[in-house]
């Protein structure tokens, strides 16, 4: 039984495959680099009560309010597109990765932000709200920032990061023998 704005398919059943005749191909790195400012992403995430999400994004992170409906609405997530759509009963299950010591969340959505962002935004999170609280990583590396992880009402895992020199987020290195 389809539901309700969820498509002919419905909730939890498997992605459709491709045909076998679909072919993917192959684009050099070189023609998908992304056009300097005018580059947003969006992310759609599943919340398990909008209004609680509503008082998360927009009260204890204080993002901007886009577009609404009763079943979901939009974030001004740092110049990014978040849109948080009620699912009834949704409940996340997490894993882990260790990353530098860390015990990180998978999945999770993240955002690198300048230094004075993450200081303001860390600021209006209580102490005992964080899953991973604010502090180093990679000291000493190409790849130092400060990062921290916490969850939002819902469950999902949020990141966020401000990279020691911006030019190092995207070095290649080998961070394991370092």
């Amino acid at each position: 039984m389809a539901l309700a704005g969820c498509g002919a398919r419905g909730v939890g059943l498997p992605p459709p495959r491709l045909p076998r005749s679909a072919s993917l191909r192959r684009v050099s790195s070189a023609s998908c680099k992304p056009s300097a400012v005018s580059t947003r992403f969006h992310v759609a995430i599943p919340v398990s009560d909008l209004s609680v999400a509503r008082e998360f994004y927009g009260g204890t992170l204080g993002l901007k309010e886009g577009r609404r409906s009763a079943s979901w609405q939009d974030y001004d997530f740092f110049g990014h597109q978040l849109v948080c759509h009620e699912v009834p009963g949704y409940n996340p299950e997490a894993s882990r990765s260790a990353v530098d010591g860390d015990p990180v969340p998978v999945p999770h959505i993240g955002l690198c932000l300048s230094r004075e962002d993450f200081g303001t935004l860390t600021s209006r999170i209580d102490a005992d709200a964080w899953e991973v609280a604010p502090h180093l990583r990679f000291a000493g590396q190409k790849g130092e920032q400060m990062c921290c992880f916490l969850y939002d009402p819902s469950g999902n895992a949020l990141e966020f990061k401000s990279m020691t020199d911006d030019a190092m987020l995207f070095a290649r290195y080998d961070v394991d023998n370092v």
